[in-house]
């Protein structure tokens, strides 16, 4: 199996990584999970974690085949649609896209926004294969924290979004939208019949309590034996009402409303209106 080279990008305001994952033979690589910096206070954006992203790849001669998403993420806004335009390359998230897309748009009233995935280049399918230079990629669908959640198992290397954290913060909430605990501890399941050494690479890390070291890696391995909430071979049924009683206690991420309105469109910031600036709504007593 070949090993692909991984750069790791935080950005803190969010707590998330961003990944080059490279084919050390042809120096094709591929981004999963960019950052397009957002101020909630004055609503501006801005592109500092992208352009260092964009600096590391020009830097090392890369050539970008495929910008992934792993889900509509709730927590950050993508920058996709600027990367492809300074490195090129394909955007690309889940077939299940669709199903966020239905549920969003309802709530934003975004009655303008296709509800059919196109506005991404690629929806990929659960067990697809496809190429970054002479690596191969497969799609895993992990549903339960959204609808539309897919892992990545490039090489030796997993990509699993918000499905697992680090071992000492456990798993993703499925309080969402379409989420579903069970269908989250089914996925998670998959990823566990892979083998131990593969490693895992993580969306988010969020310090607990009793850790000063942001973790961006772990293992297969060390989930299964060590994660809090699914590992040690947690039920089914115990995995189930664990999450739901943690989730009724959790408050909604504080950029889930732009997130949505931006990550179901790929990451296109919503048309300007006649003034010439765009918006973003915010539904009042809904959420």
């Amino acid at each position: 199996m070949t090993t692909p080279d991984i750069l790791d990008f935080f950005h803190e305001d969010t707590n998330t990584f961003t990944y080059v994952v490279m084919d050390p033979a042809t120096q094709h690589a591929a981004i999963v999970d960019s950052v397009l910096d957002y101020c909630a206070a004055s609503g501006r954006t801005h592109t500092k974690a992208a352009d260092a992203v964009i600096a590391a790849v020009k830097d090392r001669g890369l050539t970008i085949d495929w910008i992934l998403e792993t889900h509509v993420h709730a927590d950050h806004l993508s920058a996709a649609p600027y990367l492809q335009e300074k490195l090129g390359g394909q955007i690309a998230i889940g077939s299940h896209v669709r199903d966020v897309q239905k549920i969003f748009t309802k709530l934003f009233n975004a009655n303008g926004v296709a509800t059919d995935g196109s506005q991404f280049g690629a929806l990929i399918e659960d067990g697809q294969t496809f190429n970054i230079g002479e690596l191969e990629a497969k799609a895993i669908h992990t549903p339960g924290h959204t609808p539309a959640c897919m892992s990545y198992l490039i090489g030796d290397a997993l990509f699993v979004g918000d499905t697992l954290f680090a071992a000492d913060f456990g798993t993703a909430r499925c309080d969402f939208p379409g989420g579903d605990a069970r269908a989250l501890y089914q996925s998670i399941q998959k990823l566990f019949a892979l083998p131990d050494t593969t490693r895992v690479f993580l969306c988010h890390d969020y310090l607990p309590e009793g850790r000063d070291q942001y973790i961006h890696q772990t293992t297969i391995g060390e989930e299964k034996a060590n994660n809090i909430h699914v590992g040690h071979g947690a039920s089914e049924d115990e995995f189930v009402k664990m999450r739901t009683e943690r989730d009724a206690t959790l408050a909604m991420p504080k950029l889930i409303l732009p997130s949505v309105q931006v990550n179901m469109r790929a990451g296109l910031l919503p048309e300007p209106e006649d003034n010439g600036i765009r918006y973003i709504k915010i539904p009042l007593d809904a959420v």
